[in-house]
């Protein structure tokens, strides 16, 4: 069936009232990114665009749209943390999105506690379940088609430590569904829950 469909070239304007462009890429994890400066200035912001790389080593990685405090902290150290965002933390992670000025923490602003980390200086969120300590792997101005530097910063890190909460583990594997894992859709504020009844198991074909 040859369906109706709405086209438009990005760089002219999608024509909604929307752009569907987050949207139609998604749901996707939350990059819930803690830092501490070269002075020891505590800083924690949620980031839409993140995402796995690699898996040996484990390298996770998020873009920041202008060049912002979590960025400077990691040029500065070279290390970042990343913790997961669950249902019952969303709301206090929609607080780390406030534009704070730069010596304000947002851990105060939110009401939550940093945790000394294991192996480097950037702090944990004691209540995330689950949390990656990294150290960067590179830093990266994106460029457009036209080879241009654009307002936008890829931050790689490869996971050197990670903390799971033990509750997560049965048998000894994560369970996904149970964590409450939140991710972000499109649209001005639509966040998406992963639950049991989502979960669809699909093994690996073999010849």
């Amino acid at each position: 069936m040859n369906r109706a469909s709405h086209s438009y070239q990005p760089g002219l304007g999608h024509g909604l009232p929307h752009d569907p462009f987050n949207s139609i890429v998604g749901p996707r994890p939350i990059g819930w990114i803690s830092t501490r400066s070269a002075a020891g200035i505590l800083n924690l912001a949620p980031y839409s665009f993140f995402n796995a790389f690699n898996y040996i080593p484990p390298i996770i990685g998020f873009c920041s749209i202008g060049h912002k405090d979590t960025v400077s902290h990691i040029e500065q150290t070279g290390e970042f943390v990343w913790n997961l965002v669950t249902r019952d933390l969303m709301g206090k992670m929609n607080q780390t999105s406030a534009p704070l000025p730069p010596d304000e923490s947002e851990f105060g602003f939110a009401g939550l506690t940093p945790l000394n980390s294991d192996l480097i200086s950037a702090p944990r969120v004691l209540e995330s379940p689950v949390t990656f300590e990294c150290r960067k792997t590179s830093i990266s101005q994106l460029l457009n088609k036209e080879g241009e530097k654009i307002n936008s910063w890829l931050v790689l890190g490869e996971v050197v430590m990670v903390h799971i909460a033990s509750d997560l583990l049965e048998n000894g594997i994560y369970n996904t569904a149970n964590a409450g894992h939140i991710l972000r859709g499109g649209g001005p504020a639509d966040y998406f829950s992963i639950g049991p009844e989502q979960l669809i198991q699909l093994g690996r074909p073999t010849l």
